[in-house]
């Protein structure tokens, strides 16, 4: 049996709080993307096989999560890394997933994510690898994590307190510039626990205010302007914790970017996904050639080399699929 697993990107809006202050810790807002994509072929093997070495390290993680023997595993595509796709969580569990179904176990990614190092600060990889969609996770306890996150694999990742499905007709542009990568790993424990020790809690008040009254209408009514104008506003006020961290608001050369982008017709909600360096902006397919030159034109004027991509959302889970041999 050869198994296929497929599943696309995503877009880290932000946090809903990030100030021990309050009782709720983080709390994802972000979305699922139709591309890129990870893609993924295995079959069974009585060790793990594959020349990917993040993925190898992964498979290995879920064998011995599974308690199998191993897998034959080629990587097909996978995202960019540490661009604020969600290259990581997508690798991870699409692996997790493509050694169960070889297998014939159920991967139950929620529960195993936290083996896999994911889901410590958000949910929202792991529900857009479940189910798609727009998703807006419940967060952590805060007096779980206090200064320092639980011990790696020590959490529940937080459930998903929204989805909605977003508009086929629904397009964000991507500008992706060749700069340093986002912070990961422990540059990325060490950033976020200087932002949650400074966190204003007021931020947290504004932001959700344009969740419940901005934002979250918008995605359920499908109203593409004002949900654009909410994503920006809610990227810019989470932009104000990281401002020292990160060099600004929005990290060099994303500011320059969203500066270039923002006035443009074509686009609106612009902003930065995770620690970026990916822009995004949202649109629709009538506008999508539009969108993708405001987009060139927009890296051009920050001075960044780049690509630009113009996708759909995806209001879909992860594909896993298998076929005779």
């Amino acid at each position: 049996m050869t198994v296929r697993v497929e599943t696309g990107a995503r877009l880290h809006v932000g946090f809903g709080n990030l100030s021990l202050a309050h009782e709720r810790l983080y709390g994802g807002v972000g979305l699922a993307l139709e591309e890129p994509r990870v893609r993924l072929t295995a079959e069974t093997a009585p060790e793990v096989r594959c020349a990917d070495p993040v993925a190898a390290e992964y498979a290995a993680a879920a064998c011995d999560l599974l308690d199998v023997a191993g897998i034959d595993l080629t990587v097909e595509a996978t995202l960019p890394r540490h661009v604020g796709l969600g290259s990581g969580t997508q690798l991870a569990l699409a692996t997790l997933a493509a050694v169960a179904r070889v297998h014939g176990r159920e991967p139950v990614v929620r529960e195993r994510a936290p083996a896999l190092g994911r889901g410590g600060r958000s949910g929202v990889g792991v529900a857009t690898f479940e189910a798609g969609g727009f998703v807006v996770d419940a967060g952590h306890p805060t007096e779980r994590f206090t200064t320092a996150p639980p011990a790696e694999g020590d959490w529940t990742v937080p459930a998903a307190v929204v989805r909605h499905e977003l508009p086929d007709e629904w397009r964000f542009v991507l500008a992706i510039p060749e700069a340093t990568p986002g912070r990961s790993g422990d540059d990325e424990d060490e950033s976020m626990r200087a932002v949650v020790e400074a966190a204003d809690p007021s931020v947290a008040d504004e932001l959700a205010t344009v969740l419940v009254r901005r934002l979250l209408p918008a995605a359920a009514e499908g109203r593409l302007e004002a949900f654009g104008d909410a994503v920006a506003a809610f990227g810019r006020l989470n932009g104000a914790w990281y401002a020292d961290q990160q060099g600004g608001v929005y990290r060099p050369p994303a500011g320059r970017i969203i500066d270039a982008l923002a006035d443009r017709p074509a686009v609106r909600g612009v902003g930065q996904s995770s620690w970026g360096p990916t822009v995004y902006g949202v649109t629709d397919a009538s506008m999508a050639d539009r969108a993708r030159d405001a987009a060139v034109d927009a890296l051009s004027a920050a001075d960044a080399e780049g690509t630009v991509r113009v996708v759909a959302p995806r209001n879909e889970g992860a594909r896993v699929e298998d076929s005779a041999i």
